[in-house]
């Protein structure tokens, strides 16, 4: 896939707030290239406050593209695998955590079943993740909302906080 055919883009946001944040992030865009879905562009990290529960450490983000043929569904359940494989342990909603894998979109599919939606219902507004996909692909058009990761970015009410570092 070539990097500015953001319709067929497959979007990755990644997330951390326990541990050595940036080096369990470094090591999920490992883990992604060798679990055969190689990244095409990369953020850089972003720093934000934790949401909801500001008390808790703060985050860092990004956003990777990668190139797959998987469907949507088996792309999901590397990123879980990789979740489990660099500690992540499931416990209460919006616990803190080690690692955070989120696929936020796969090219234009539209998908409302119980396992999957597609594109990620809240990413749009969450600056730590539309900001980190502006950096890379500020052209890249929400399915949806037909608006811009650039746009989304400057409007995203969540973690409004969220800078580059």
């Amino acid at each position: 896939m070539n990097i500015l055919d953001l319709d067929r883009a497959v979007i990755v946001a990644l997330g951390s707030n326990l541990g050595a944040s940036e080096d369990l992030l470094e090591a999920a865009l490992l883990r992604l290239a060798a679990e055969g879905l190689p990244i095409l562009a990369r953020s850089g990290w972003w720093r934000s406050a934790a949401w909801p529960d500001l008390t808790q450490p703060a985050y860092r983000n990004g956003v990777a593209i990668v190139e797959t043929i998987r469907d949507p569904a088996a792309v999901m359940e590397t990123l879980l695998a990789i979740e489990t494989a660099l500690g992540r342990r499931r416990t209460t909603r919006n616990a803190p955590r080690t690692l955070d894998l989120d696929l936020i979109a796969y090219g234009r599919t539209i998908l409302d079943n119980p396992d999957l939606t597609l594109p990620h219902p809240r990413a749009h507004e969450r600056r730590f993740v539309m900001g980190p996909l502006a950096e890379i692909a500020p052209g890249w058009m929400h399915p949806l909302l037909g608006q811009t990761a650039e746009v989304l970015a400057g409007t995203a009410r969540v973690g409004v906080d969220a800078v580059a570092v």
